[in-house]
């Protein structure tokens, strides 16, 4: 049990009705889950408003609320507390609830448009491979050193990212690596949380249907940096345009990375094969099981995060030559016709032209690049066309299918995507809006020594069409319909 008054340390506070000096048993924002004696916090949500949902909360035993606005009649022996931002207000008190646990860890956040999800999975790799105790808060998995929990969401709730931080106290973690979303940043899930250091690794087109300006989505990223201490690191990527503005306001020590430019770590790249990179780190030369640019950012980010960590260098880089691929992140298999099929979490302009211009730098002469891509549902619309004009320019065949279409009409999705094909790039463009069969198309099309890219959804093993969720897995998926078709050969 906790004591109210304590768990409101730090939040801004508008009026009190009742006492705080009661105690609480768990806190609450989701009504169905309420239970006697809990603390209820009412937040204003994309689909719900949590204040229309007070009342349910009270009758199946909740004693005390946390609201942006009080209700008009205030029930008896209920302490109301009306707060600035009620979804600030749960993550300072979820960390007070579990008495702080990221205070008793070196906790790194890690924001940005692409790369989150790799550079956290491998410095939870290369650190536990160096011999510590390390926590892990990503897209694909929370682990809390070698246990592993299910998580759906970038940046989860408060209450659950210090459910977990408190389980890495218990568990003797020292580490923790953890993606931050610009929404997580946006709906404070955040707040409260004491970082050692924050990575930027860059600014693409995305998610403008929640922040509907670029601007504004470039702004909600930088508040990680503005929030960090002293005694912090705010490490940059140099090469991106917005790298430099990240940091420009932070109280944290300034460092950057970079490929192209000056930067306090630099990288490059000396040699690129299917199943690796060459790379020069350091004045030193390492071998990498990542291909392509984009994972040079990557692991020179990772490099240099764990050297700002106090890793030493030899270690590190010997650490950065074992990693391995992240599941869905250029993720490959070679079919015995010398078939190259390869599943990439790509959803982002950026991030598909990143992949499409590795693949076509491995080419060595007239390998086709057949492209099986789609765009989520109830998400940001106007990188479709963009999309759709990447993935037609730079393959011999793109073919347009369902992502996860949610609650849209998957062939409304595609027409979107192809009202961006340049004409002279039409024939190359085939709409099949079942997945399976885009991706049995495409392996159909596919000659020896060809390459095939299915993006968007990666890590994902699922897919959501009108609201219902079934199992799909695009690399078991490509790598079956691929033997199937040797195997009838």
């Amino acid at each position: 049990m906790k004591q109210l008054k304590d768990l409101l340390f730090g939040v801004s506070l508008k009026a009190v009705s009742g006492t705080t000096a009661i105690e609480v048993s768990e806190l609450c924002f989701d009504s169905r889950k309420a239970t006697s004696l809990d603390v209820f916090i009412a937040i204003r949500g994309t689909q719900a408003d949590g204040h229309g949902f007070i009342e349910k909360a009270l009758g199946q035993g909740a004693i005390a609320v946390i609201c942006e606005a009080l209700p008009e009649n205030l029930k008896d022996g209920v302490t109301y507390v009306e707060v600035e931002d009620s979804q600030k207000a749960l993550a300072i008190m979820a960390a007070n609830f579990y008495e702080n646990p990221s205070r008793n860890l070196r906790l790194v956040g890690v924001t940005g448009t692409n790369g989150k999800t790799t550079i956290c999975s491998l410095l939870y790799q290369l650190f536990k491979a160096a011999g510590y105790k390390v926590g892990l808060l990503s897209t694909i998995r929370i682990l809390v050193d070698e246990e592993e929990y299910e998580t759906r969401l970038t940046t989860p709730d408060a209450l659950t990212i210090n459910r977990h931080l408190a389980l890495m106290n218990e568990a003797g973690v020292e580490y923790c690596f953890m993606e931050v979303s610009s929404h997580g940043i946006a709906q404070g899930r955040s707040e409260g949380l004491h970082f050692q250091g924050a990575v930027f690794t860059n600014l693409t087109h995305d998610h403008l249907d929640y922040h509907e300006t670029f601007e504004e989505y470039r702004n909600t990223k930088k508040k990680l940096f503005d929030s960090l201490p002293k005694s912090a690191f705010a490490l940059t990527n140099a090469d991106d345009r917005n790298g430099l503005f990240m940091i420009q306001n932070t109280r944290a020590r300034k460092f950057t990375y970079a490929l192209k430019s000056y930067a306090d770590f630099r990288a490059q790249i000396l040699e690129q094969q299917m199943d690796g990179q060459l790379l020069k780190i350091a004045d030193q030369e390492v071998w990498t099981k990542l291909i392509g640019e984009f994972n040079a950012y990557n692991l020179l980010a990772i490099y240099a995060v764990a050297s700002l960590l106090g890793l030493e260098t030899l270690e590190t880089l010997q650490g950065l030559s074992k990693l391995k691929t992240v599941d869905g992140r250029f993720q490959y298999y070679v079919s015995k016709k010398r078939i190259t099929a390869i599943v990439d979490y790509a959803h982002t302009p950026d991030a598909i032209k990143n992949v499409l211009s590795t693949i076509n730098a491995l080419r060595t002469g007239n390998e086709n690049v057949i492209t099986v891509v789609g765009c989520g549902g109830d998400r940001d619309k106007s990188k479709r066309p963009v999309m759709g004009h990447i993935a037609s320019e730079m393959s011999n065949t793109a073919i347009f299918t369902s992502d996860n279409p949610r609650s849209e009409e998957p062939g409304a999705i595609i027409r979107e995507m192809e009202g961006g094909v340049e004409p002279q790039n039409a024939r190359k463009v085939i709409s099949i809006e079942d997945r399976r069969q885009a991706i049995r198309t495409a392996c159909k099309l596919a000659d020896p020594g060809d390459f095939i890219l299915v993006a968007g959804k990666g890590h994902e093993t699922y897919q959501e069409i009108r609201g219902v969720r079934t199992d799909f897995n695009d690399y078991e998926i490509v790598k079956e319909e691929l033997e199937k078709q040797e195997a009838n050969a």
